[in-house]
């Protein structure tokens, strides 16, 4: 009976050993959503707009010369959207085929471009917001100008390898802040 039960089990240790065996999947980082609240942005730029408040904005020690470098970060999320602003010298088409070409420049890597115009006669802003779907480096790219004086351009950012299976949700949390700031957005001259 001991003989029996040593080789029955014996018989079931290398049944139960395979090699279909599945790894555990690599995780990813812990996505979490704070309430949406805005709060004007209080810099001395020559424009002006609102950002949530779960964001910290940073003015790059770069600006000069008639533009302006400003970084929103949302470090919960690891995201920042760096928007350059820029005084229009006759030059509004150059900058804005130049933001065309950045945003589609992601095409290798975009399953599509959608681009949404955006214009608000009342405070003289139009642009135009480009969302770029697949594994691209920068999801979301806009620009604003009133065609005559200010552009502004704006790109996020997400600090994580660009897996789109991973990174969606924070994207379609952060766009409508995109959103948001494209439409209140205002020159301050």
């Amino acid at each position: 009976m001991k003989n029996l039960l040593y080789i029955f089990g014996i018989v079931f240790l290398f049944a139960s050993c395979n090699n279909e065996s599945i790894p555990k999947p690599r995780g990813y980082f812990r996505i979490s959503f704070p309430e949406k609240t805005y709060s004007d942005i209080s810099k001395d730029l020559p424009f002006s707009f609102e950002i949530a408040d779960y964001s910290i904005t940073e003015i790059d020690s770069g600006a000069h010369n008639g533009s302006a470098w400003v970084n929103i970060i949302t470090p919960t999320n690891k995201a920042d959207l760096h928007i350059t602003y820029i005084e229009l010298k006759n030059d509004l088409a150059n900058h804005i085929e130049d933001s065309r070409e950045l945003a589609y420049d992601h095409s290798i890597k975009a399953d599509a471009i959608e681009e949404q115009l955006f214009l608000n006669n009342e405070e003289k802003v139009f642009g135009t917001l480009y969302s770029i779907e697949g594994n691209a480096a920068s999801p979301l790219q806009f620009y604003l100008t009133d065609s005559v004086k200010h552009f502004l351009r704006g790109a996020l950012y997400i600090r994580e390898i660009p897996n789109i299976d991973s990174i969606r949700p924070v994207i379609d949390f952060l766009q409508p802040d995109i959103i948001h700031i494209i439409e209140t957005t205002t020159w301050t001259d």
